[in-house]
């Protein structure tokens, strides 16, 4: 442009586009690399309609709706793929936020690195701290939620976006939205009745798995807190849930108040609403665990195994406290087993060994020395022992005596930090266990 040629739009677009490839190819996996791409090809898409559109202020106003619509046509499809909702009030967001950006902010913050002068950048903080807080208010709105459409989906719903906005005159139009109906509006899909699925997330050195049934879900830990800022309610568990469509919880169990089980409660209560919840602590409010507790939800059944009522009155260790769940479909069983210790296997062992029996075992303790007696797996019998741990984590979990003891006795074996997130279907039929990694393998996991 300074040269004083004349270089048609999409070419500094596509200009623009290979200087960020080369700088960072990894952007392509980034949601903004798409939403502002996207979002400024449709504007160059429709720039002929807002640059004709005259200089009255009908003709003004217009061209603003117009930019308006575009930018947020073009982002729908990408925001149902990666976010899995879509705000109801962008175009009145992007009303403010796009001009004040542009006109404002960008330019003092260039300006203040250029002449490093405090009240430069003091006055861009001060704009962009009062942008923020109307930002805050439009987020607080309502939002479009609908589950992670299939990428067919969302490419029928990028050519729906560009019939949508053709130029005026063009018959037919209205047809485009239809086109964009499956990325917005994808159902929800359903476990069959009398069936469960059983996903052990991914969350690292710690424990967050999501049961469903037909109707219901419930969350058996909402995973460990990284540091002050971050834990696995916000960062996995709350967008695994919107990614299936998960609005609300029926249920919440925390097994005990370790850190690495616990830590995304918080995130999660703020994100979604809960039923109703199980813990083995006191303080959180709701019911506590106890062995003996059971529910059925869609032909499936839960049972409560582990804490006995009596473990309360004690000075047990907080692992002690651990709720075991078994869930049953017909005769096939999984047991969650969370963190106890020999101790606590010997009590279950004791109170009644034979409801131990389970075709598929969350190892307990992530596979610790001081849990998996003998006795205890020997009850399990399980065909698949599944272990939630982090790659490389300082506690050595699992350890390789437990692993070798599991391979020993399991016809499966299956890892967290190896093969990624763990889905477990139970049926009547029988158990059938895969991994994310395995199904849907990418070469940076070395494959």
């Amino acid at each position: 442009m300074l040269s004083g040629r004349i270089v048609a739009p999409s070419r500094i677009l596509v200009l623009a586009l290979l200087v960020v490839l080369l700088v960072d190819p990894w952007s392509v996996l980034a949601p903004g690399f798409w939403l502002s791409f996207g979002a400024v090809g449709a504007l160059l898409y429709i720039g002929s309609a807002v640059v004709g559109s005259g200089r009255g202020w009908r003709d003004r106003l217009r061209g603003w709706g117009l930019v308006q619509w575009a930018a947020t046509l073009a982002s729908l499809p990408v925001l149902m793929l990666v976010f899995q909702q879509f705000s109801l009030v962008s175009p009145l967001a992007n009303a403010l936020a796009v001009p004040v950006i542009s006109f404002i902010v960008t330019p003092l913050a260039l300006l203040g690195a250029l002449l490093p002068w405090w009240p430069i950048l003091a006055l861009a903080h001060a704009v962009l701290d009062g942008l923020m807080l109307f930002l805050f208010w439009c987020a607080a709105w309502p939002v479009w939620q609908a589950p992670a459409p299939p990428a067919w989906a969302v490419v029928v719903g990028g050519l729906g976006v560009a019939w949508c906005l053709l130029p005026r005159g063009v018959p037919g139009k209205w047809a485009g939205l239809l086109l964009i109906v499956p990325a917005a509006f994808w159902p929800v899909a359903r476990v069959p009745y009398g069936e469960a699925r059983i996903d052990v997330l991914d969350v690292g050195q710690g424990q967050a798995v999501v049961v469903r049934t037909q109707q219901r879900v419930l969350v058996y830990d909402p995973g460990p807190q990284y540091n002050a800022d971050s834990d696995a309610g916000q960062r996995i568990v709350v967008p695994y849930l919107r990614w299936l469509g998960v609005d609300r919880l029926d249920r919440l169990v925390v097994t005990h108040g370790d850190a690495d089980h616990a830590g995304g409660l918080a995130s999660l209560r703020a994100a979604l609403p809960v039923g109703d919840m199980l813990s083995s602590l006191p303080e959180l409010g709701g019911e506590l665990c106890r062995a003996g507790q059971h529910w059925q939800w869609d032909g499936v059944d839960f049972t409560i195994l582990h804490p006995a009522a009596s473990a309360y009155s004690g000075t047990g260790k907080r692992n002690s406290l651990s709720c075991v769940l078994a869930v049953a479909a017909g005769p096939t069983r999984l047991l969650l087993t969370a963190d106890i210790e020999a101790a606590d296997e010997a009590a279950l062992l004791a109170r009644d060994a034979a409801a131990l029996r389970a075709d598929v075992l969350l190892v307990p303790h992530h596979g610790a020395k001081g849990s998996s007696t003998p006795a205890f797996v020997a009850a399990v019998d399980a065909r698949d022992a599944l272990f939630s741990a982090g790659y490389r984590n300082r506690f050595g979990h699992p350890r390789p005596e437990i692993v070798e003891f599991y391979a020993s006795t399991a016809a499966r074996l299956w890892r967290t930090d190896h093969d990624g997130a763990l889905r477990v279907t139970l049926a009547p039929a029988g158990a059938s266990v895969e991994a994310w990694r395995r199904v849907h393998p990418r070469y940076w996991h070395g494959r």
